[in-house]
């Protein structure tokens, strides 16, 4: 159903990629509307030079860049790693986590300035769409979502490059090259296009943020990572603040070539994709967060967290952030947490991640107990009581199948 015609001014969710740059023409042409764009500056990097001034030249009414990095890295990224979420046990879900912050922002952006609507450049197919609309409407119920690809007359990328040829829109993409690229603090993704076909491998100018193994030092380095309650605080020794550690372990990471995963999974309306994603920094931090939970973190708390991820990993990837069953997750997951603290350290080569060491002031580890020498805190005949207790509904079983009860 296409959206009200009574538009006066929309936020649009722009990145300056081609979508977004076509939408921001098309809106204009389709409705008469002022329109402000709004950047969440959630790691881009370069892909926000001049972005403000592109907008503007394009027709928008203001240009609004927000950096929101610290706190995507302190309240979204770091729960995350808490709770070892990772989605079909694979996509560590750097987009996931970004979507819901920024579609919370794009309606509060939208009521500061009077706007009647957002949009948002997420196609009918896929999980932004969801991520978007369900963040802004846990902000504001009553907002008005315009998105473009659901009934505009454009039916691919290909269509969206003629139209900007037309229209003199300048964008990077082409023909040739046209599949989707979403950068922010934790991960670059790359999609469509080329990439559409599950058999081609990615061509080498797919990865920026990672080396190809044959390019990465032919010497292994060590990283240590501190951790306080599960959240990660220091990198070798030195604190930093969210972002700051976050793009650190990225570029180590990147350097020795970590974090690369070609995967097709499952979208929430049904479909398949392939994507591929390199997540270097937060791939040493899932590392490092269950090596230190591995000293410190009682088996049965540990055997029920873990059960609950793939639900947790499924809520976020789905878009429910802010719903309250995702909210009671991230309180347990954080009251599963007091006592991970510590540190690990890895060891890093050719790709690969190795847990060499850890430590933490709340082990639970015992030496005593854990010696293959000899000790006096443990009476190994007690095992035998143990395993025939265990045993016995076993041994049930088996007299009652062979009909010796």
């Amino acid at each position: 159903m296409n959206p009200p015609v009574s538009i006066k001014k929309v936020v649009l969710a722009y990145s300056g990629g081609l979508d977004t740059s076509v939408m921001l023409t098309w809106l204009k042409e389709t409705y008469g509307c002022e329109v402000v764009c709004y950047t969440a500056d959630v790691g881009q990097e370069e892909e926000l030079d001049g972005l403000e001034a592109k907008a503007l030249a394009s027709g928008a009414t203001a240009a609004v860049i927000e950096d929101i990095t610290e706190e995507f890295a302190r309240d979204f990224v770091f729960p995350a790693v808490q709770a070892n979420a990772v989605y079909e046990g694979t996509y560590l879900m750097g987009t996931s986590l970004a979507r819901p912050l920024i579609g919370r922002r794009l309606a509060e952006v939208a009521s500061e300035h009077g706007a009647d609507a957002v949009v948002h450049g997420a196609t009918g197919k896929g999980n932004d769409q969801i991520r978007f609309e369900l963040a802004s409407y846990s902000v504001n119920p009553h907002i008005r979502v315009i998105a473009p690809w659901r009934y505009w007359e454009f039916t691919g990328r290909s269509d969206l490059i003629a139209y900007c040829r037309e229209k003199n829109i300048p964008v990077t993409s082409t023909l040739e090259k046209p599949y989707s690229i979403d950068r922010n603090l934790m991960h670059v993704s790359f999609e469509g296009g080329v990439l559409e076909d599950p058999w081609s491998e990615p061509p080498p100018e797919t990865y920026l943020l990672t080396r190809p193994v044959e390019k990465t030092p032919d010497d292994p380095e060590t990283v240590l990572i501190d951790f306080e309650e599960g959240i990660p605080v220091a990198v070798n020794g030195e604190k930093l603040g969210p972002a700051a550690l976050v793009r650190k372990l990225n570029a180590i990471g990147g350097r020795h070539g970590v974090g690369r995963v070609d995967l097709v999974e499952n979208r929430y309306v049904g479909i398949k994709s392939r994507g591929v994603y390199e997540t270097p920094g937060v791939t040493l931090l899932h590392a490092a967060h269950r090596a230190v939970e591995s000293l410190t973190m009682d088996r049965e708390v540990m055997l029920m967290r873990d059960g609950l991820i793939p639900r947790y990993a499924a809520m976020i990837y789905r878009g429910y952030w802010y719903s309250p069953e995702c909210e009671l997750m991230r309180k347990i997951v954080r009251e599963t947490q007091t006592s991970v603290t510590g540190t690990a350290r890895l060891r890093l080569f050719k790709g690969n991640v190795v847990t060499t060491g850890r430590k933490s002031p709340n082990s639970l580890y015992s030496f005593s107990f854990a010696t293959f020498e000899k000790d006096t805190v443990y009476d190994q005949k007690d095992a035998e009581g143990f395993i025939r207790i265990n045993a016995l509904r076993l041994r049930l079983r088996a007299l009652k199948e062979g009909g010796l009860d």
